[in-house]
């Protein structure tokens, strides 16, 4: 009788639908324990929610309580993040569990504040993280984060990566003067990104995000053949202009085997400063489109404010400057959503040599 609630018990919990994987919990419900009419419930995300484990929590408990066996319920909800596939004849950075690529086809549409407002919030909803400015000629990252001053290394041998506000963080714009041109060509510059991936010394972070150049070029060729990469986000404005370019970029990493996890809609609404008003100042539904055109996730869609744009400017981005703000709950409904959908890919099945040091 007892294994029989258990059973009964346990497959409620596992049907429960999780919004940001679209699928039930399954095999996150590690383990549901009763006794007299008490349940324990244990849940390990494979990906961070603290944003969400409250509200995840009481679903459980309102799902159980309705079964007239169960007085009580207590639920614990944890999280993991796995090593997720990457390109074949790749193998993970040390220090990194997962690469993920944020593309847009043109300039313009916001992706370098995606990039930064996206890893704060995945680092907000409890993931060790890191950026890396992979824009070669126009790194934004070094004032958006107000990094100041330049890099450590070891021995000469790995930079140690800059911090600001919890990230890890990397760009050519603090390896080089603020004043100087970056007039390199193409295979200088994707040496440059190479060099920045190999020597930083990341540690233990869940996830590592690229804010990528904008277009198709050498960089995200380089980026695809050889970084190793679980996933891209592929970010756009309503206007056609700009859905024309991001469809490019998810098919050029559909062709070099980089899962798009899906797309974020940028700028979609213009919110007024004064009176509240919102209006779509780009156009009405692109992101839509193109997703559904695609066959993607829409990821989420953030709109324009004057508050997302000066906090970058002032090298404290939304989600640190203003955490009630409702811009930085959508990025955190983004990042939620975002690492969910990478959760449910393949995993890496290789195995990671160990380092043998031999010592006399």
């Amino acid at each position: 009788m007892a294994e029989q609630l258990q059973a009964r018990l346990t497959h409620l919990v596992t049907r429960i639908h999780d919004p940001h994987t679209g699928q039930g919990l399954g095999d996150a419900v590690r383990g549901v324990a009763i006794s007299d009419g008490k349940v324990a419930v244990d849940i390990v995300l494979g990906y961070p929610a603290a944003g969400w484990a409250d509200r995840l929590a009481e679903v459980v408990r309102t799902t159980l309580l309705a079964d007239e066996a169960v007085t009580a319920v207590t639920v614990d909800v944890g999280f993991l993040v796995a090593e997720h596939a990457v390109q074949e004849g790749l193998t993970p950075i040390s220090g990194v569990r997962n690469v993920l690529a944020v593309s847009s086809g043109k300039g313009g549409v916001g992706k370098s504040t995606v990039a930064v407002n996206l890893a704060l919030a995945l680092q907000a909803e409890g993931a060790s993280v890191g950026i890396l400015d992979a824009d070669i000629y126009g790194p934004s990252q070094p004032r958006m984060l107000g990094l100041k001053g330049g890099p450590r290394t070891t021995d000469g041998q790995k930079i140690l990566p800059m911090e600001a506000h919890g990230l890890q963080a990397m760009s050519i714009g603090v390896l080089v003067r603020q004043d100087q041109a970056m007039i390199w060509r193409g295979p200088m510059a994707t040496q440059a990104l190479q060099q920045m991936f190999s020597q930083t010394l990341w540690d233990g972070l869940d996830y590592l995000i690229v804010d990528l150049p904008p277009g198709t070029g050498d960089i995200q060729l380089s980026l695809a053949q050889k970084v190793p990469v679980a996933g891209a986000i592929a970010v756009t404005t309503p206007q056609e202009v700009a859905v024309d370019d991001v469809r490019r970029a998810a098919l050029m990493f559909g062709q070099v085997k980089i899962p798009v996890l899906g797309v974020l809609e940028n700028m979609s609404t213009h919110i007024c400063s004064n009176c509240g008003f919102e209006e779509a100042v780009f156009g009405k539904g692109g992101g839509e489109r193109i997703a559904a055109e695609l066959g993607l996730p829409l990821l989420g869609q953030v709109p324009l404010n004057a508050g997302l744009g000066r906090s970058t400017d002032e090298g404290a981005p939304i989600v640190v400057a203003d955490p009630d703000h409702p811009a930085t709950q959508r990025f955190r409904e983004i990042a939620r959503r975002t690492a969910a959908l990478l959760s449910v890919q393949a995993r890496n099945k290789a195995v990671r040599m160990p380092k043998i040091k031999i010592v006399e």
